[in-house]
This record gives C-alpha cells, sequence and structure tokens, in this order.
C-alpha cells in the first residue's frame, strides 16, 4: 500500500512510495504528529540519482522489520534535497559541524520543533568497519530518547542556538580589486598540478565556475598563467572519464580508487555540471580556437537536448548512477522510479569481449588502444570506463568517430540509467545561458531554439502570474516549494543570456521581474544575501551560503545578473546589489578561490565595466555575431532596430548611414561608434569571425 508520497511531485520521493515506512513529506503536520506522539523526528535526505541512496533504501526502508521498528517509535520525513535546498542546506550544516564531514544519504534526528540531535549518512544493515549498523542507531536513539530526555534536549538546543547564531563576517566590505583578484589567482596556481591539469585531492569535481574566472581573468589581463590553467584543467576533464566519450556530457566526478590508478567516475550526470560546462568549453574555443573545446560543448550540448530534455520543452534534473535491470525481463527502465536491481555504472562500461562483439577483431583492438579497455579492467569485474586521455594525438579520425558511433548504437541496447524528470528552476537558468550562447558561436539555431523553449517554460509554469518563481515542476505542473535565491540567480542570468542572443527585449524585462524581487526579499544588511526570501518557511536558521557547490552559490549567481542587468539597463540600485554582494568575494577569494569562482568571475566582470555592446542593427547580423564573441569579461549585448524600445542600451544610439553600427560603452559612456566588425572585434578582444588570433596561436 502507497503510503504519504504517493502524490509527490520528486521522483526521489515517488521511489519511497511503496516502503513500508510510513513516510511523511516535509510539512508541519509532520512535526504536529511527533509532537502528538512524544516521538522524534527521522529525516532522511537523498536525490534520485544518488547510488548510496539506492542502497540504503533496498537495505533498510524496504525491510518490513526496520520499518515497523521507524513507524513504531519515529515519524519519518523524507526529503528530495534538489527540491528543498534550504532544508539539505540547514541540516547539511549540522551534520558536518558534528562530524566534520557530510554527504548523502543524509540522516538526521530531531525534536519536533525541528532541533537535530543526532546526525549521519549511509547506515549498513549490520555492523561495518567500525560503523554501527542502522538498526543499532535507530534502537540507540529511541532508548535516549525515552531514558535520557533532558540530555535530549540540552543537546537539541545547543545545535539550534550555535547554528542560529552564526554569521558572515563582511568587515571588508566592498568588492574586490586587483590585488585580491591577483591572490586569488596565485593560490589557485599553488594548488594546481601542470603534469595532471587537475587541482589537487583524490576526488576531481568538474571545475567550470573556477575556468569562467580563469578565461576572464586572462581576457582582462593576457595571463598567460591563468590560459594555461584553464586550458589544462579542460583537456583533463574532455580526456578522462569524468566525460562520456561516446555520449557526451559529463559525470558528477571522478575519483582515484587505488593510488596511481586511474580516475573512474560517480557516473551520475547531473544537468547543472553539463549546463557550466557545455558554456565554458564555448567560452574556451572563443578565447582559444581549440577544435577540442569547439567538439566538446556541442556533445554536451547534443547530450542535454536528447538525453535530458523534457517533453514539455524544460531539462531534466539528472541520469542516475545505476541502471536499472528490471527482475521481471520488462526491459530498459525509462525513468528512475523504476523497480528492478540497480547496477552502478553499467551502462557505461566495457571489457574487451564486449569491444569484440560489437566491433569485431581490429577494430576492437583499436578502441581497446584508444580508449585505455584492459583485461584487468579499470573498474568493477574486469570492466573498464573508456577514456582517452592517453590516445595517439594523431590517431585516424574517421576511424574514431565511426568505433564510437557503433559503440554507441551498441550501448542504447543495454539497459539504460533512470532519469530524474523534475525540472529545477535554477538548473534550467543555466542550460538555457548555456545552450543560447553554444548556439550562437556556432552557428547552431537549434540549440537557441531549446533555450527559448526552456525559458517559456520557466515563465509559463515556474513564475505565474506573479513572477515569484516555484523551485521545481514536473510534467508540466508546479511543484508546492519557493524557488530559493539560486533560482531567480540563475534563471536571471539565462533570460540575460538569451536577451543578448536573440534581441528579444522581453527577456531583459523577465529577468528584471526576477531580480527586483531578489532586492526585495533576498538582501540583508550590508550587502548580505540570503538563500531564502524572508517571507519563506522559517526554519532553525535562515541558510545563507556564498561558496560555490557544485554549481554557482545563490549568493554570486545573482550579484552576476545584477551586475548585468544594471549594464543593461543603467540602474544604480541593481548595481550597488551586486557592489554589495560581492563584499564576500573580497574576503573569501584569496583564500579559497576554488570554492567562490563564480563570485571571482563577476569580479572579473566588475573591473572591466563590464563593457556594453549596442548594435544598431539585424540581430544575427555579422556585427551581431562579433558581438556575441567578444571576450570582455561579462560583456552584456543588445541588438536591434527599433531603437531603445526594448532595451535601454539602444536609445539614442542610431545605425550610421542606414548600416548597422556597434557602440562599446562603460556606464552608459559609448566610444565612438563602428560599423567595422572588425573593429568592434578588436574593442572587444576577438577575432572578426571567430576566435582572437592570439588564442589561435596558442591553441
Amino acid at each position: 500500500m502507497a503510503n504519504r508520497l504517493a502524490h509527490a511531485t520528486s521522483p526521489y520521493l515517488l521511489q519511497h512510495a511503496d516502503n513500508p515506512v510510513d513516510w511523511w513529506p516535509w510539512e508541519p503536520a509532520a512535526f504536529e504528529e511527533a509532537r502528538r506522539r512524544g516521538v522524534p523526528v527521522f529525516l532522511s535526505v537523498g536525490y534520485s540519482s544518488c547510488h548510496w541512496c539506492h542502497v540504503l533504501a533496498h537495505e533498510s526502508f524496504e525491510d518490513e522489520e526496520t520499518a515497523a521498528f521507524m513507524n513504531a517509535h519515529f515519524v519519518s520525513v523524507k526529503v528530495d534535497r534538489e527540491e528543498r535546498p534550504d532544508v539539505d542546506a540547514v541540516y547539511m550544516e549540522a551534520l558536518q559541524a558534528a562530524t566534520g564531514q557530510g554527504g548523502w544519504p543524509m540522516s538526521v534526528f530531531m525534536t519536533s520543533e525541528g532541533r537535530p540531535f543526532y546526525f549521519g549518512t549511509y547506515f549498513p544493515p549490520e555492523p561495518r568497519h567500525g560503523m554501527p549498523s542502522f538498526k543499532q542507531v535507530l534502537e540507540g536513539v529511541r532508548a535516549a530518547w525515552a531514558e535520557r530526555p533532558h540530555e535530549v534536549t540540552e543537546v537539541a538546543g545547543r545545535i539550534a542556538r550555535d547554528l542560529a547564531g552564526r554569521q558572515l563576517d563582511l568587515a571588508q566590505a566592498g568588492p574586490p580589486g586587483e590585488a585580491e583578484l591577483a591572490r586569488a589567482l596565485l593560490e589557485l596556481t599553488r594548488t594546481y598540478d601542470p603534469e595532471t591539469g587537475w587541482f589537487g585531492g583524490d576526488t576531481k569535481f568538474p571545475a567550470g565556475m573556477v575556468v569562467e574566472f580563469l578565461l576572464r581573468h586572462h581576457a582582462r589581463t593576457e595571463s598567460r598563467g591563468a590560459l594555461d590553467m584553464a586550458e589544462g584543467l579542460c583537456r583533463a576533464m574532455a580526456g578522462s572519464s569524468l566525460f562520456d566519450q561516446l555520449g557526451g556530457g559529463f559525470h558528477r566526478y571522478v575519483l582515484r580508487q587505488r593510488p596511481g590508478g586511474p580516475l573512474v567516475p560517480h557516473f551520475e550526470k547531473m544537468l547543472y555540471d553539463n549546463a557550466l560546462l557545455c558554456r565554458v568549453y564555448t567560452h574556451l574555443w572563443r578565447a582559444t580556437g581549440s577544435e577540442e573545446a569547439r567538439r566538446i560543448a556541442l556533445e554536451t550540448a547534443d547530450f542535454m537536448v536528447r538525453e535530458l530534455r523534457t517533453a514539455e520543452g524544460g531539462f531534466a534534473s539528472a541520469l542516475d548512477a545505476d541502471s536499472i535491470e528490471d527482475t521481471d525481463g520488462a526491459g530498459k527502465a525509462g525513468n528512475a522510479v523504476g523497480s528492478g536491481r540497480h547496477v552502478e555504472g553499467a551502462y557505461y562500461v566495457w571489457t574487451p569481449e564486449q569491444l569484440r562483439d560489437v566491433l569485431g577483431e581490429q577494430d576492437a583492438a583499436f578502441a581497446a588502444a584508444y580508449f585505455d579497455v584492459t583485461e584487468e579492467g579499470t573498474f568493477e569485474e574486469g570492466s573498464s570506463v573508456l577514456r582517452s586521455a592517453g590516445a595517439e594525438p594523431d590517431a585516424d579520425g574517421e576511424r574514431v568517430a565511426d568505433v564510437r558511433a557503433r559503440l554507441l548504437a551498441a550501448r542504447e541496447e543495454r539497459p539504460c540509467p533512470g532519469r530524474d524528470d523534475k525540472v529545477v528552476a535554477a538548473w534550467n537558468g543555466l542550460a538555457i545561458a548555456a545552450l543560447a550562447e553554444t548556439g550562437a558561436c556556432f552557428d547552431r539555431p537549434d540549440l537557441v531554439e531549446r533555450a527559448t523553449e526552456a525559458a517559456d517554460l520557466l515563465v509559463r509554469v515556474h513564475m505565474g502570474d506573479t513572477a515569484r518563481l516555484v523551485r521545481t515542476s514536473k510534467d508540466g505542473r508546479a511543484g508546492g516549494h519557493a524557488g530559493v535565491l539560486e533560482d531567480y540567480g540563475d534563471v536571471a542570468e539565462g533570460f540575460l543570456a538569451l536577451a543578448a542572443v536573440t534581441g528579444e527585449g522581453v527577456w531583459l524585462e523577465f529577468a528584471g521581474f526576477l531580480l527586483d524581487i531578489v532586492l526585495r526579499h533576498f538582501t540583508g544588511e550590508g550587502g548580505q544575501l540570503y538563500d531564502t526570501a524572508d517571507d519563506a518557511e522559517q526554519l532553525i536558521r535562515r541558510p545563507q551560503d556564498p561558496t560555490d557547490n557544485a554549481a554557482p552559490a545563490g549568493w554570486t549567481a545573482a550579484a552576476g545578473a545584477l551586475l548585468s542587468y544594471a549594464a543593461h539597463t543603467g540602474s544604480q540600485a541593481h548595481r550597488a546589489a551586486a557592489e554589495g554582494a560581492l563584499g564576500v568575494v573580497r574576503t573569501l577569494g584569496p583564500r579559497v578561490p576554488r570554492f567562490i569562482g563564480w563570485g571571482l568571475a563577476v569580479a572579473e566582470a566588475l573591473l572591466d565595466g563590464p563593457r556594453e555592446v549596442a548594435v544598431a542593427g539585424p540581430v544575427g547580423g555579422e556585427l551581431h555575431r562579433t558581438a556575441l564573441l567578444g571576450r570582455a569579461p561579462g560583456a552584456v549585448v543588445a541588438a536591434g532596430e527599433t531603437g531603445g524600445a526594448e532595451f535601454p542600451l539602444l536609445a539614442d544610439r542610431p545605425m550610421v548611414g542606414g548600416a548597422a553600427t556597434a557602440y562599446v560603452c562603460r556606464h552608459f559612456v559609448c566610444d565612438a561608434p563602428t560599423t567595422d566588425p572588425e573593429e568592434l572585434a578588436r574593442r572587444l578582444g576577438s577575432g572578426s569571425s571567430g576566435p582572437s588570433e592570439a588564442g589561435r596561436r596558442s591553441s
């Protein structure tokens, strides 16, 4: 019999709708029930593509005996971290403070007031490697609650007070300057390994925000070191098993499982990673003319459209780490809610025998050498994850393409990974920006069209009549949770990029609606921003995190959109808010640049102006395309033949002599107009029809 999660819009919650656990969604009634019964709340937080979330569910939440104990002694609440990032952020902060580490699934025991007192992540079904079993944890918490209630209450109160009292130190208010950005670059250089192309540590996450900072810093200062790091890291990511060598797109991260061994991916594919990296590789091509960067950008864009696009025109959140092999032999699983055996990575890995079955002896030997498929294997049970980092640079390109196509066709017959079909506003904003710019740079109007369709969905379903965003939708139906700061910042960023590419001023207008809400409901004193609105549900702490995670922090995403909107409109209120928000980058950038990369990228735009480019002339014409190819950090572009009716930048800036004319400005003060694409390219640091000549020579 289905539990209370049966009507959820979250695929993750729907995965647990048939558990014997009497799950509640996060809602006041759950805490009222715990108060009525006098029992603690067990909070379980995860997401649909999380491998260890599936493991814990199968081992414990599907176990009748474990579920009966949970139902008798707890009120159990299930949360999708992607649907409720505010809940996840508050309790993850508590988990990390208490244990020194975090991760998902997150397991938190709390009072009926939401005050946590015991934390963990994954617990096995039996004691293992010094870790208690999940049943032992449940019994221990039950006993403490029953036998030492005052001690539990005291611990919960102390943790809640500690969380509520945490404040960010913005004593050095004001945006970072040259000195802080130079120190941030120096700190990145210290942790960068030029031999491997990666930053330090055994686990390697995509670093799209950091690469964006490096590319903008190079564009502004001509720093060769910044460009070398950006190129080296992008080359390492593209050649490793982080990148899907057959189908395009990036996995969530890679790690080294044994000393000296190859990097092995965690096989989830997240929309935000692929959107960010698609845009970064496009910008790398714009700076260097690298053919590899062009290929990776387009293959990533095509992956997003092919495998993540929903029927309504938005983009799904993720592909699962696991393939779902149906136990009834029904074949492929089409989404993450299917039943069956979950097998991590099975869709992506190959053995030499499998290569021979598809390609025959000669081409299999070629593919094994090119993609590093060995008899011993680099993953599990003699299988290997494809990578091309060690491939011969002069390998036959046509043969590689033929082998890839044949292997991809064969792979598509395997049980495929589950898909989380919910549409997250913020991540779709990132995808809109990426597809719009990639489509414009590579003359792919179909990608611009896909970006426009996703933007239409956000306006129609996520914004509604009030311009207040909802966080998620599924199957064209809006979810019930309010948008958070990253939703407003990233969606505004996507709309601004779409306005620049399409010349449709309505996207500038929609961005303005969202950013006005940021000013009214998310902004505090001294430039501080909060992750939730002042009229949102009140948790034990109002979450506030300026550091990047896998995607840009809402704080710096909003700062970037505010700055771009100010450049478009001349609004001093929006520019002042952006500058105030960047004060945290001045504090953190030189110390932890890898964790505030987008803030550093926005700061580069601020130092450069950012430049404002008005193109009075046809949208999609040569001058407009030249403006979009410019490397000036964070430059904004307005194009059209209708004066300032839709874009303030175009007001009183006419065509000269009936020809398309460009104006390059800072703070609405412009250089002399030009009708020459070559001259416009020179002013914006790019060649007339592609990347800069200097970039082409260096690639």
